[in-house]
């Protein structure tokens, strides 16, 4: 359960990512594919080089649609219902992915944060992607 003290920081976090959105987003997924081979099955129509135009653009969704959830975070399983159902049953994307996301996405934010992704803030996004990937696999079956 998060506290609204951690609901602002969550929303404070992710409006100041959304001008980096391309670059957090597109590490996120590189450091996803490296680390985790297997996840490039779901991409390997896409070109997922370093910086490429596919990586740029679905870094820069997945991190809008994550700000998008903070701003909107009391009705996240409303919020993300069509992602949910698009991963679920077009993409057919497993959730164990999601977790493995949420790990790249935790070290690409300590990196371009710095000092200011205290242990608050790690904890505070840390319970934030897990709720967010719980309604993204809540339909997957």
């Amino acid at each position: 359960m998060l506290s609204n003290t951690e609901k602002e920081l969550i929303v404070q976090i992710w409006d100041k990512m959304l001008p980096v959105a391309e670059d957090i987003g597109s590490e996120a997924l590189l450091r996803m594919f490296t680390t985790f081979p297997k996840t490039k099955t779901y991409f390997s129509h896409l070109d997922i080089s370093p910086r490429s135009e596919h990586l740029c653009c679905h870094g820069k969704k997945i991190v809008q649609a994550l700000a998008e959830g903070a701003r909107n975070i009391s009705t996240l399983t409303t919020t993300l219902a069509p992602l949910s159902r698009f991963h679920a049953y077009q993409l057919r994307i497993h959730p164990t992915n999601f977790k493995i996301f949420n790990h790249c996405i935790l070290v690409t934010l300590a990196c371009h944060m710095g000092e200011n992704f205290t242990p608050v803030a790690h904890a505070a996004i840390d319970k934030f992607l897990s709720a967010f990937s719980a309604v993204l696999a809540e339909k997957f079956r």
